[in-house]
Order: C-alpha cells, then sequence, then structure tokens
C-alpha cells in the first residue's frame, strides 16, 4: 500500500516514528480483541477509536509525562502510551479490584494521579472547564506546563465549551483544547452539529490561536501538536486543535454504522493512519514486514498476558462500610480553639473576616466569582481582599458558574483549594451538573477529593423575587459526596466557614441574605473552627423540641421569646449534611413532641428527612404527630405582602401552639 500522507515533510527521528507506530498498534490490537471478547459476552460495552490512534498517541508523546492529559471514550492511546499496565486497564473494564474504580465505574471513566489522566464524566463537556482549573495551577505555581483536554465535535454543542474556553481565553491559560472531528456525534453528522466550516474557526470568538491538523497523519500530529506545546509552555495561552478524523464504527458497538454512506467509510479506510505509517516505514527501511510481524506477535502475547491476569482476578466483593466510607474523602478534624478576646460583628462582617483569615491560613486558597474583586462582591464580602492577596488568588470570572465550578475542581485535582462565590445560590442551577455529577462523584469513582467550597448567598425576605430569594440546599442534601452548611449566627458562620475550607470534601456553604446587616454577635477575633454535623441546642425546656436552620431560628427565637410560657429545647441544625440526628432524638425522646421548621417550600425538604428519621426511631417516645412547617409550594414572590404570604414565618407560632394542645 503506496501511503497518502505527506510523512517525509516532518523531521521525526527513526527510533520515535518505529515508537509512535508501537503504541498505536498497540491500541488497534487491543481494540480488535475487546471487539472479540464483546461479542463472546466477555465484556459488556466497548467505544472504538479504530481510525483515530494517531491523535492520541501523537499528543500524548508530544507532552511531558507530568502534563495532565483528560482524554474520551475514544482515547485508548492515552492511556496505552502513558504506559498504563495493560492488566489494569482490563481488570477496569472488567469492574475487578485491580481497576482504578473498585469496579464502581467502567472503561475511561476514571482518572490516576500516578499517570496523570483525568478520565471523562458522561456529560462530555465538564472536563473542559477541570483542565482550564489544572492550567491555572500551573500559572499560579510560575510551573512551564500545559494541560491537554480532548472533545468530540459533538461535545463542542454544549455550553460547558463555550465556557470553558472562554475562560481560558481570558485568562490565558495553558490548555490545548483538542477536538477530534471524526463525523459524527453518535448518529448525528457534523452537518447538523455546528455551521462554520471548521471547528477551529471557533478560535477567532475567543481571540484564540486554532489550528487544524491531519488526524490520521501520526507524524503531523506529533510534530505540531510538540512545536504548539513548546510554545505555550514558554507563553502561556490555549490553544483550540481541530483533528481532522473519522470514526469507522458506531458510536458504541451496538450503536452500528448503517446511517454511514458506504462511500464515506471506504474513504476513510484508505486513510487508515497504521497502514499507511506502516507502508511508510518500510518504504523507508525503519521496520520491515518481518519486524511488523514480530511487534504485533509480542504486542497480542502481552494483550492475552494482560487479560489472563483479568479474567482470573477475584470479583468486587462488597463490603458495607467501604462503600460508605468511600464517598468522602477521610478528614481528621482538629478543633482549633477559639481564642478570648471578641468583638461585634454582623453576620455579612464574620463571613467576611472568616474568609480573610482562611487565606491568611491557606497560602493555596484561591478564591473565585463574579466581581469578587476590585468591586468587592455584590454584598462587598471581599471588599479589599485584592490589596491584600492580589488579583491572582482573587479572580474575577466570567458570568459562568458550570465553567467556574470546573475550574475550581481542576484546581483540586492540582492539589490547590478554593472558594467559589456563587453570586446568588440561585444561579447554581447553571453549574448544576458538575456540581452533583463531578464534585459530588470523584473521590467515590476514582479517589479525587474535590477540595472546593461553594459560597451561596440565600434566601427570602428581602423582596427579591423569583430568581434572587431561593433556599435550594434540599437540591444538595440529597447528593451523597456533598456536605451542607447552614449557620445562623456570625460566631458560627466564621468558625464553619474556616472548616468548610479545611475540609477536602466539596461544601456547599449557605449564607442567608436577610441574616447579613440583622445579626449581630460577639466574634473571637482570631481563626478558629467547628465541627461540621454538629447542631448548636439554642436553648432549653421540656415541652417541645424545635428544629430549625438557617433565618427560620431566628423566626423560632422571636416566637419563643413572644410565648415564655412555652419550655422549648430549641436546635439549630447549622449542619445540613452531616446532620446531626443524635442531638435531634435526643431531644425529642426528652419532649416528646417536635416541631421542624424550615424557610424552604415544605415538599421535598429536609423537615421531611428529619421527620422519617424521628418516626424511624423515636416513634414510642412521641407523644404527638412530628410537625412540620415550611413555606408555601409556589415560587418565591417580589411584593411584600407575597414574600410574607410566602414563608413560612406566618404560620409556625400557630403550628406550634396546635401541638402543644395535642
Amino acid at each position: 500500500m503506496k501511503p497518502i500522507f505527506p510523512y517525509s515533510d516532518f523531521k521525526v527521528s527513526k527510533q520515535l516514528q518505529r515508537n509512535l507506530f508501537i503504541q498505536m498498534l498497540k491500541s488497534r490490537l487491543i481494540e480488535e480483541k475487546m471487539l472479540i471478547l464483546l461479542r463472546q459476552g466477555k465484556i459488556s460495552k466497548w467505544f472504538s477509536g479504530i481510525g483515530q490512534e494517531a491523535i492520541s498517541v501523537g499528543v500524548t508523546s508530544a507532552l511531558q509525562d507530568d502534563e495532565y492529559i483528560l482524554p474520551m471514550h475514544r482515547n485508548l492511546g492515552v492511556f496505552t502510551t502513558r504506559g498504563i499496565p495493560l492488566h489494569r486497564l482490563f481488570s477496569q473494564w472488567q469492574g475487578k479490584p485491580n481497576g482504578f474504580t473498585k469496579g464502581r465505574d467502567r472503561s475511561f471513566h476514571f482518572g490516576t494521579q500516578e499517570y496523570k489522566i483525568v478520565g471523562m464524566i458522561s456529560h462530555l463537556g465538564p472536563q473542559l472547564g477541570v483542565a482550564d482549573g489544572i492550567a491555572l495551577s500551573h500559572r499560579l505555581r510560575n510551573e512551564p506546563k500545559l494541560t491537554a483536554v480532548f472533545s468530540g465535535e459533538g461535545g463542542t454543542s454544549e455550553g460547558d465549551f463555550h465556557e470553558a474556553l472562554n475562560v481560558a481565553s481570558v485568562w490565558d491559560l495553558p490548555v490545548l483544547f483538542c477536538i477530534e472531528n471524526n463525523g459524527y456525534g453518535l448518529s448525528t453528522p457534523t452537518s447538523e452539529q455546528y455551521r462554520c466550516e471548521h471547528i477551529a474557526d471557533r478560535g477567532m470568538g475567543y481571540g484564540m490561536e486554532s489550528h487544524i491538523v491531519e488526524g490520521n497523519n501520526i507524524l503531523e500530529v506529533y510534530s505540531k501538536v510538540k512545536t504548539i506545546a513548546k510554545s505555550v509552555r514558554k507563553t502561556p495561552r490555549p490553544v483550540l486543535i481541530e483533528f481532522k478524523t473519522f470514526r469507522r464504527r458506531g458510536h458504541e458497538e451496538a450503536s452500528g454504522t448503517k446511517y454511514v454512506p458506504k462511500d464515506l467509510m471506504n474513504f476513510w479506510k484508505t486513510k487508515d493512519p497504521i497502514s499507511n505509517f506502516e507502508s511508510h516505514l518500510i518504504k523507508e527501511k525503519i521496520l520491515t514486514p518481518k519486524a511488523v510481524a514480530a511487534i504485533t506477535s509480542q504486542i497480542n502475547e502481552e494483550i492475552q498476558n494482560g487479560l489472563d491476569l483479568a479474567f482470573n482476578e477475584d470479583e468486587v466483593i462488597p463490603d458495607l462500610q467501604t462503600e460508605l466510607n468511600d464517598v468522602y474523602k477521610k478528614y481528621n478534624f482538629s478543633a482549633i480553639q477559639p481564642n478570648s478576646s471578641s468583638e461585634e460583628l454582623r453576620f455579612v462582617d464574620a463571613i467576611s473576616e472568616g474568609l480573610r483569615q482562611a487565606m491568611e491560613h491557606h497560602d493555596d486558597l484561591v478564591i473565585m466569582g463574579q466581581d469578587i474583586a476590585e468591586y468587592g462582591g455584590v454584598f462587598k464580602i471581599t471588599d479589599g481582599f485584592v490589596d491584600q492577596f492580589g488579583t491572582e488568588r482573587i479572580r474575577n470570572t466570567p458570568i459562568c458558574e458550570s465553567a467556574i465550578v470546573e475550574t475550581a475542581m481542576g484546581l483540586s485535582i492540582a492539589g490547590l483549594k478554593s472558594v467559589v462565590e456563587i453570586q446568588f445560590a440561585d444561579f447554581v442551577s447553571s453549574g448544576f451538573n458538575p456540581v452533583v455529577n463531578y464534585l459530588a462523584k470523584s473521590h467515590y469513582r476514582w479517589g479525587q477529593e474535590a477540595n472546593i467550597v461553594l459560597r451561596m448567598p440565600c434566601g427570602a425576605g428581602v423582596g427579591a423575587g423569583p430568581f434572587h430569594s431561593q433556599t435550594n440546599e434540599a437540591w444538595f442534601t440529597k447528593t451523597p459526596g456533598l456536605k451542607v452548611i447552614y449557620p445562623a449566627f456570625p460566631a458560627d458562620a466564621k468558625g464553619l466557614l474556616a472548616t468548610a475550607i479545611e475540609d477536602p470534601n466539596p461544601v456547599l456553604f449557605f449564607e442567608h441574605k436577610a441574616l447579613y446587616r440583622s445579626v449581630r454577635q460577639e466574634v473571637p477575633t482570631h481563626y478558629f473552627t467547628l465541627p461540621l454535623g454538629k447542631a448548636s441546642l439554642i436553648k432549653k425546656g421540656n415541652d417541645v423540641t424545635v428544629v430549625s436552620y438557617g433565618a427560620a431560628v431566628h423566626w423560632a427565637l422571636e416566637i419563643l421569646e413572644k410565648n415564655p410560657q412555652i419550655s422549648a429545647d430549641l436546635i439549630d441544625l447549622r449542619s445540613l449534611q452531616p446532620l446531626d440526628m443524635d442531638s435531634i432524638l435526643y431531644s425529642v425522646k426528652k419532649t416528646n413532641r417536635v416541631i421542624i421548621l424550615q424557610e424552604d417550600s415544605l415538599f421535598g425538604g429536609i423537615a421531611s428527612d428529619i421527620s422519617s428519621e424521628i418516626m424511624e426511631n423515636a416513634f414510642e417516645y412521641l407523644d404527638a404527630p412530628v410537625q412540620r412547617v415550611g413555606s408555601l409550594n409556589t415560587p418565591i414572590p417580589f411584593a411584600s405582602s407575597l414574600e410574607q404570604q410566602y414563608l413560612a414565618k406566618r404560620n409556625f407560632e400557630t403550628a406550634l401552639k396546635t401541638l402543644l394542645q395535642y
């Protein structure tokens, strides 16, 4: 076969050409073996990259071993070129213990710090922003390194693509956005995916350098990426690289390829990256047919040995405690006691002071958010922070919650802490996917912590209407892997925020806007911590247990002070996940009555879960049904009279007295 690519245009040593061929061939032979095993029912699914091997191998070979790569499910060559032992890959695909996810995820949905690979999630887009975060860590540390992240042309239609490229461009992040344009997103052709002639054309819109590379020519891929990477290490910036290639098998094998015209399939078969390169190597006498046969035999033997190890490995043995323990990274809380001196602070000032002291305490802490730098944030919590910490650590972001949450995840992968201010808790819905699917699941899936705090200014009572007033904690308390903190007092806010930042797990830190400038308290002046998952008993009594959190705690206090004849335990939860059920149950068993007050609308809120726990664990102690009080099941209205009608505060006193009379 006469090679159709201009291999002679690229000056690559004979030894390196040989190595590139071996890496491509290994990827192809593994795939061919997997297709046989799939037909035999010995593996459950396969996403084929046959015909695209030159991109994975070429890009990986052009990078340094300690530079992160974020591949997709058609990038087997990334994993093999980085030298991951084949038996571990096969164990991963079989869900065996020697894989990378303990059987919890399949195929290429895993990462490994050892090989500096961060695998994809099925939602595709978030890894683009994660690459931004890893690249940002290089800028912050002044490291001459870059990050490469892969996406298919279909993934470029997601909003994450736009957000990630925009952030990378604005911040001059050293990221190679490697787009494998392989013709189809499952069955959707490129003509139905985008209108511009080339994906690389989009770079102009971001002020970003872009390139088009023949993705089936291994020497062009390697040489051009090598040159670009060298330049990016010297002058950090993002680069968009579109690799023209083709997917010659189905999206996954069950999909088939009936939707692909035969002449198109045949055309791309003539551009096969391996057979063309093999012909070139033989023509140039770099390899002989006999040598190719020997290499093939050696690789096949390596594959079989790896398969034998994987197939002979024991199945994962379910262990309940292991499963539960791996949801969060283990964190051994060490209390830092408050000092004896204190000052009266508003809620908002306590958070600001706590955040400032955390920045002083952790040199690796970065704060990101909209308008948080020179402007100081819409609530002025970071006012003056830029003067003290600089714009590298106090980073204004574009309006792109999804990409910034993903960037925070990338920082965590690179070993840095971050706090992200979601300007209003309502806006977290624009970043919901990475919160619940990336941050929450990473440690359980492959042991990677998400060392991130999301600050969530929330709540009604300030006339802000449907889009700035939600208290949406219930979206997250039910998501395993997230921690949710919701303080009601300045001292608690400061101490719990410090702990949330120290905790290596993802924490959503809710701050009620109506408390910012209405609640004052004596707060220790120095840095201190408080344990997560421990409620606070504010008032003691014998008649009833009142359980609440956030602004609703102050509503309860107001009603109890108005009715001094009611003897009540008032429990401020402070932490919703983890939840201090022990304190609740202890109180309920003493008072025999309980009312749970939340600002959130009633259905599906945390009060329902607390009620269920009480019914299951303290039913025989109850002298009356558990009472829940929440706001209306409507969006939050703007007009003051409507808002007051909406809020649970309006009927708490009546519900409390009715409960006591039961």
